[in-house]
């Protein structure tokens, strides 16, 4: 435990240290949003959010390569320097999605900056596309989980554990692309997408002791030090966004952890605010194309209470709380069927 509080702060730190010069480092880039128009799931304009997010324009974005950074080179060197036995197969599953995502996020990111995305590689790509490479890449930790790490499982309460074969593949890939998504839509507001991916993995962190899962207990606690230094940037108002190198990256890398705990349901439920958000998105999709008509008047979920009038503060500590709920629901149900 000394350790793993030890390499939190390590991680928290050097993200502090290290997150000024990168903010400055963006603005010299120019790593920032050019215009302040956003739209929603449907390419239709938002002119609501837009108005009570005008100030934005100009914040830099990118902050999740730096995560990224700090995260996997204080992973390894702990590994290395306290000799943590892990498994190489769970390791590539980790770093693996938690970099390839942050890698496609980058291609979103770069489509921000310039006016005629098509004449770039991938940077024209329709969502649809992009969505499949998602997928490609989901199923490659998910086949690694199935053949190597022998995942077939999945624990129904009531019943217990329903070995399913072949079709974790899919399922695990479908957890994975799903995550990733959810926290990308949800990361529309200041700090909240980080303020609840760090409560997610202060439960996780609980639900690996358990398990006596050491090595994805020591990746858990780097990410919990550096998340927490960036989210005192990110708050409102923030001086720096994750950007969807970021936001795909850590959704997708929370789901890669909930899977490697083995409790299938304390996934859904930890990440139940991203389950919200991403549903909601998901309820408005198939209202507009089976019923041709929207089901609420504007989607995802956070986006409905900007039009209600809650102030963005609001929206995210009330999103922080609703976070913590689930966690502690999450762990409750992790403990209770084991």
């Amino acid at each position: 435990m000394t350790q793993l509080l030890g390499l939190t702060l390590l991680s928290m730190v050097l993200t502090f240290i290290l997150i000024i010069p990168f903010i400055d480092f963006l603005y010299k880039l120019k790593l920032r949003r050019q215009h302040q128009a956003t739209v929603d799931i449907f390419n239709e304009p938002t002119p609501l959010f837009d108005k009570f997010n005008a100030w934005k324009v100009g914040t830099p974005f990118g902050g999740g390569v730096l995560i990224i950074a700090i995260v996997t080179t204080v992973f390894l060197w702990s590994i290395g320097i306290f000799n943590i036995q892990v498994n190489p197969w769970e390791l590539f599953t980790i770093l693996f999605t938690f970099i390839s995502f942050g890698i496609l996020g980058m291609f979103d990111d770069a489509k921000k900056l310039v006016t005629k995305p098509e004449k770039y590689f991938l940077l024209g790509v329709r969502f649809r596309y992009k969505f499949i490479i998602q997928w490609l890449l989901a199923l490659i930790p998910a086949t690694v989980l199935y053949f190597n790490l022998n995942y077939t499982f999945l624990f129904i309460k009531g019943i217990g554990l329903a070995d399913i074969g072949f079709l974790y593949i899919p399922f695990a890939a479908f957890v994975i692309v799903a995550f990733a998504n959810a926290f990308n839509i949800a990361d529309g507001l200041d700090g909240l997408s980080p303020g609840l991916l760090l409560i997610s993995l202060v439960a996780f962190l609980a639900i690996s002791f358990t398990n006596l899962d050491q090595g994805l207990g020591v990746f858990i606690a780097v990410l919990m030090g550096s998340v927490a230094a960036f989210l005192y940037f990110n708050i409102y108002r923030a001086r720096i966004w994750l950007g969807d190198v970021g936001s795909l990256s850590l959704g997708a890398c929370l789901a890669i952890i909930g899977l490697l705990t083995g409790k299938t349901l304390a996934i859904a439920v930890i990440g139940g605010v991203f389950v919200l958000e991403v549903g909601s998105s998901l309820i408005q999709i198939l209202g507009k194309k089976l019923l041709h008509r929207k089901i609420f008047p504007v989607a995802p979920l956070h986006l409905y209470f900007f039009k209600r009038g809650w102030d963005e503060p609001k929206i995210v500590m009330r999103g922080w709380l609703l976070g913590v709920f689930f966690a502690v629901l999450g762990l409750y149900l992790a403990f209770f069927n084991k």
